[in-house]
């Protein structure tokens, strides 16, 4: 177990990770009896530090919504992580080279709010009813934990991740926006380039047979602790491709055909 302190202190850790780019040990290693609702303490110190900071919440990522990516940490639930502010950049921006660890890309699904969602008994057709349009995205993934242990090889876990902000560090919002009866967001595909090259493909229904179905699950979790989405905030839906390593020097470009197109340059 994680007590309140310790997850203070290892959010402190991720931010200076953040800050320094110096990843620190896996947590799983330090703590091995930890659970997810440990995982989630920690995330949420180091939420509670970034409100201290003067960061303002934005929205919600929701992450592991494939099943080949539960398969590789071993689990069977998604995860989410809090956007903030200082997290989104422009479509086609330039990524300052000493911002990021170890970034990777995913593209997904964002669907922006016009009314709230809160409670456990939320579902799909409440979340499509309370979305303003959805837009095509590029989650960036980054590790401030790392991932995996140099002495023994253990790599990090579903602990590792969550902790760090289910590994969420920005994202990009670009090509069309779209109301959600004007698109059948299961067919919503992209075609993800690195320098040109295509590297992933999927569709949208490779997120829980349906984007928006990921959002339910967020919305219910949160209703644990009496939390809910607010209008105005953006929603990461979860990635249907496999995470695109990026290097310095690298574009990604994702083609979500009808919906256009969002890129980044990686400086």
């Amino acid at each position: 177990m994680i007590s309140d302190n310790d997850a203070k202190k290892l959010a402190e850790e991720l931010h200076n990770a953040e800050e320094t780019r110096q990843q620190i040990p896996l947590i799983s290693k330090r703590f091995p009896e930890a659970e997810l609702a440990d995982a989630y303490k920690v995330q949420d110190a180091w939420v509670a530090h970034k409100y201290g900071l003067g960061r303002r919440r934005i929205g919600w990522k929701i992450g592991l919504t494939s099943k080949t990516m539960q398969a590789a940490l071993n689990i069977t639930t998604p995860d989410s992580g809090v956007l903030f502010d200082d997290m989104a950049f422009e479509n086609g921006a330039t990524v300052p080279k000493d911002r990021f660890i170890q970034p990777r890309i995913e593209a997904e699904i964002a669907f922006i709010l016009k009314a709230p969602l809160k409670g456990d008994k939320v579902t799909l057709f409440d979340v499509l009813n309370a979305t303003d349009y959805v837009i095509p995205s590029l989650e960036i993934l980054d590790t401030r934990v790392v991932r995996k242990d140099t002495e023994t090889g253990q790599m990090r876990t579903i602990v590792d991740t969550v902790s760090d902000n289910a590994a969420n560090a920005g994202l990009v919002l670009g090509g069309r926006a779209m109301r959600v009866d004007e698109v059948d967001l299961r067919w919503v595909g992209a075609i993800v380039q690195r320098n040109g090259v295509v590297e992933e493909t999927g569709l949208g229904a490779g997120v829980l047979n349906h984007p928006a179905m990921g959002i339910v699950w967020l919305v219910k979790r949160l209703a644990q602790f009496d939390i809910g989405l607010e209008p105005g905030e953006i929603i990461l839906s979860g990635s249907f491709i496999r995470p695109v390593e990026t290097r310095h020097g690298d574009t990604i470009m994702a083609d979500f055909g009808p919906l256009g197109t969002v890129s980044t340059f990686f400086e």
